[in-house]
């Protein structure tokens, strides 16, 4: 089973998701935009609160031999993608419309329209949309076991340990 699949396995299914990913759609189409015509990701963490700690992600590519992965990842107001890390993956993300909130390292900075932000292998990060916000992740190759959650509830990726 690839990634993708692995995802898509983990992700919500169903009427839910659908109305989820139609929101997002039209979202971003009402800022003149379109997103791939991928099968969306729409993620709750397993934590069953979508609302609150949930994204939404298109993968655009996930090329584990030439090393590169591009996907979309959206939030929306009020909902946050988890603290994690990566041991292997090295993120840059760009903000492509929108409004987050940025925990990096422990540190909490405001990211708009155009920011960019470079997510190193073993550093804790997450965000919060402060609007409906898109942004764009370039990264190493995206694999599923390499997601580290600091919320022990979130049953997916591998055993997280703080140093």
């Amino acid at each position: 089973m690839d990634e993708l699949d692995k995802g898509l396995d983990i992700s919500l299914h169903g009427k839910f998701a659908r109305q989820a990913a139609r929101k997002v759609r039209d979202t971003v189409s009402s800022w003149g935009l379109r997103l791939p015509d991928v099968e969306p990701l729409v993620l709750d963490f397993g934590l069953g609160e979508f609302e609150k700690t949930g994204e939404v992600e298109f993968w655009i590519a996930n090329e584990n031999e030439a090393g590169y992965c591009g996907k979309f990842l959206f939030v929306f107001p009020g909902q946050t993608c988890p603290k994690h890390m990566h041991k292997k993956k090295l993120e840059t993300f760009f903000i492509v419309k929108g409004k987050v909130s940025m925990d990096y390292a422990g540190k909490e900075r405001v990211m708009e329209t155009g920011d960019v932000l470079r997510v190193e292998t073993g550093i804790i990060h997450s965000f919060t949309g402060i609007e409906p916000t898109l942004l764009l992740e370039v990264s190493k190759p995206s694999i599923i076991a390499d997601n580290y959650f600091e919320n022990t509830r979130i049953p997916i990726g591998g055993k997280f340990r703080s140093s």
